[in-house]
């Protein structure tokens, strides 16, 4: 039998959770729900078998529905991911998972009492490049981290509901927790609002972490809706090979077998580094849409066969992240 889903929220990111649920193995794509119109009657010609409604409560008292995907404005994320927890669903509710630390956890708290599954949508977590990059930092082929560095970039989508940080941080901020698996010690934050006053378009996040065997020791984060080109692009810098993941390319993984080499015998004099400057590979890849994998890990962890990847533990430590930044950018100077 299927597993029966509700998408709440068929906006510009819920209309493709409409159109990859309608589609999925294993799934039923039951109830559509949007105050929008115009947003239902979208979700209508995508998956016509759909019942769709302005009201949530109409989802959340149906008999034909097994989990809900909240897929509405990040305000509400934590308020309708408590009260389809509450009925016993289980949930895929999008990133951020709350606004604050606090309903983080309450949700957290919520989907460990109800037993039902709760995923968060940090959506590059399943993108096959971040998985191919954590393997070569696994086994170690990188050798120890020293630092990350990640943009994501572009001219628009201007927001005005929430901030350069909390709309495309989650992003970096998910990848960089998968990957380094450190406690964070510091978290420091600058922007600016130019376009919209109180509401910052560019951001730069520094993250300091814990002295671990393996490293990093920092991680840079820049994110804005107001750059001249798009950039999707992560840079791992280890002491054996960097690594970049730029995802706008059409060959998305590039491992540089570059850096410096410090001879045993001159281990305390920098002058005597020798440049290590080798080959560069482009591995193969197998693509697979992002948004796919996720709906399909969703499903595969309602059905016993996974346990989740992005689950309520990382979605508050993400949260945990964002919030720090924000209350460093609250506190800037001038």
């Amino acid at each position: 039998m299927p597993i029966r889903v509700a998408v709440i929220g068929a906006g510009t990111w819920g209309a493709s959770l409409v159109r990859v649920v309608a589609a999925a193995d294993g799934a039923a794509l039951t109830w559509v729900c949007d105050r929008d119109p115009a947003a239902l009657a979208r979700a209508h010609a995508v998956a016509p078998g759909a019942r769709l409604t302005e009201r949530v409560d109409d989802v959340l008292t149906a008999a034909d529905v097994d989990a809900v995907v909240v897929a509405t404005p990040s305000s509400t994320h934590a308020e309708l991911a408590l009260r389809a927890l509450a009925t016993g669903r289980h949930v895929l509710v999008e990133k951020p998972m709350a606004l604050s630390v606090a309903d983080a956890e309450a949700v957290a708290t919520a989907a460990a009492a109800s037993g039902a599954v709760l995923l968060v949508g940090h959506l590059m977590l399943y993108h096959p490049v971040v998985e191919r990059l954590r393997a070569l930092i696994d086994r170690g082929d990188l050798g120890d981290l020293y630092y990350l560095s990640s943009t994501r970039v572009n001219l628009g989508r201007l927001r005005s509901d929430e901030n350069a940080l909390w709309s495309l941080g989650p992003h970096d901020l998910s990848m960089i927790d998968y990957l380094v698996r450190a406690p964070i010690t510091s978290v420091t934050a600058r922007g600016q609002s130019f376009l919209q006053p109180g509401i910052p378009d560019v951001v730069f996040v520094t993250l300091g972490f814990a002295p671990t065997p393996g490293g990093p020791s920092l991680a840079h984060v820049h994110v804005s809706w107001l750059n001249p080109r798009k950039e999707r692009r992560m840079v791992v810098v280890g002491a054996k090979k960097m690594v970049e993941f730029d995802d706008v390319a059409p060959d998305k993984l590039h491992i540089y077998d570059r850096g410096y080499d410090r001879p045993p015998a001159f281990a305390s004099f920098a002058e005597y580094l020798t440049l290590r400057n080798g080959d560069v590979t482009i591995p193969q890849v197998p693509m697979v849409e992002p948004l796919v994998a996720e709906v399909a890990h969703f499903l595969d962890c309602i059905a016993g066969r996974a346990v989740p990847r992005t689950d309520a533990a990382s979605g508050v430590r993400v949260v945990r992240m964002l919030a720090a930044a924000q209350a460093s950018l609250d506190t800037q100077p001038g």
